[in-house]
This record gives C-alpha cells, structure tokens and sequence, in this order.
C-alpha cells in the first residue's frame, strides 16, 4: 500500500485580479497537503537561498507544522488562476531575528516570496503581478504600515526585483543563527529594503 498526499483543508484568504495577469488567491499553508510541493520547490539549485536544499520533506513538513502553530508567523500557498506557483511567507517583525538587525516600527510586517518553477517559457512580469496581489493582501486591513524584506544579500536578482516593485533599500546586515529544537536557521548576510503602506486618499465632500 503506497501512502498518499492528503488533500489540501485550506480555505483562501485572499484572492485577487490582476489586471493582465490572472486571478491570484492566497491559501495558508496545509503542511501535511503541501509539504510534498514545497519539498520539490526548496531543494532545487535555483531556490539556494531560500537555505532548505538539504531538507527531507519529513523536516519540510515538521517546519511549516511549526509556523503553522505560531501567531507571529504565516505561510502561503499561492496559486494563479488555480495553479500553484508560488510560496508567500509574512511574519511579526518584533518577534522574528531580523529585529536584532533594525529598530522595528509598529506596523512592521516582514516577508519572503518563493516562485515555484517554470512548467514552460518564463512569462515577463510574472513576479510582478504576484507581488502586486501579495502588497495589495497586506495593506488591505490596515494592520500593516511598512513591509520589510530581507533578501540575501548575495541575491542580486532578488534585491533589484524589489527595487522595481518600490522598495527602498536598507543597509546590509547580519541576521543571527537560530538553534532551537523545532527550527534551524544558520547566519544570513542579508539586504533591507522597505516599502511604506499607500497614503489614504483624501476624503471627499
């Protein structure tokens, strides 16, 4: 008897139409559904630093198990007109490492992004218009004020992605290691960048 992948239990939170682009929706992360996916996206050369190549897909799983148990943490399934492309991670800046690295402002709200792999020809502004959907996620409630990225520092094509998008790029820093029991994360060279939330428009009269 062969074991199967159970399906997915998620419920969108978001969901989105880029003009041009496709619809994007949001689903939080299902580690026991997801993890086979994510696995086969965070071993490969080209996700290096995202610093998971060497995981099993039992170690893949029993991480997203343990972001899943936060409330500072939250992992993404993130699909375009309903494939999944993409893997969207936000998290509390004041209770993550990068906040020994800046002086973190209410409303900071840090995130990473990890583009699955192409099935054909890469598509001009495909990272854009996942991007647009995610910004658009985050500064919908008004909870976020400022997006932080910590993009290796290592990672040019990252670091000018966000450029484009509208970050402004922080200084260079040294995120620590972190040696716990449910999670290993080693030393990062990593670049800031930021990006305010959109002023309010005026009221009208």
């Amino acid at each position: 008897m062969t074991a199967t992948t159970p399906a997915p239990t998620r419920q969108p939170v978001y969901t989105r139409l880029v003009g041009g682009f496709g619809t994007v929706t949001l689903t939080p992360v299902d580690p026991a559904a997801d993890s086979a996916l994510i696995h086969s996206w965070v071993t490969q050369e080209r996700a290096r630093f995202w610093g998971m190549g060497g995981a099993s897909r039992e170690l893949v799983q029993e991480i997203y198990e343990d972001v899943d148990r936060r409330t500072t943490h939250h992992a993404f399934m993130v699909a375009r007109e309903g494939e999944q492309v993409a893997l969207f991670q936000t998290y509390d800046c004041a209770e993550d490492r990068v906040s020994e690295c800046y002086e973190v402002q209410p409303g900071d709200v840090g995130v990473h992004l990890l583009i699955g792999p192409s099935k054909g020809a890469a598509q001009h502004g495909f990272t854009a218009g996942l991007l647009s959907a995610f910004i658009s996620y985050l500064f919908s409630d008004g909870g976020a004020r400022r997006l932080v990225a910590e993009p290796d520092a290592r990672n040019a094509k990252a670091i000018a992605l966000l450029e484009r998008t509208g970050f402004v790029l922080g200084p260079e820093v040294e995120l620590p290691e972190i040696d716990l029991p449910e999670v290993y994360l080693p030393a990062k060279p990593a670049r800031l960048a930021f990006l305010n939330a959109p002023a309010p428009l005026p009221e009208t009269r």
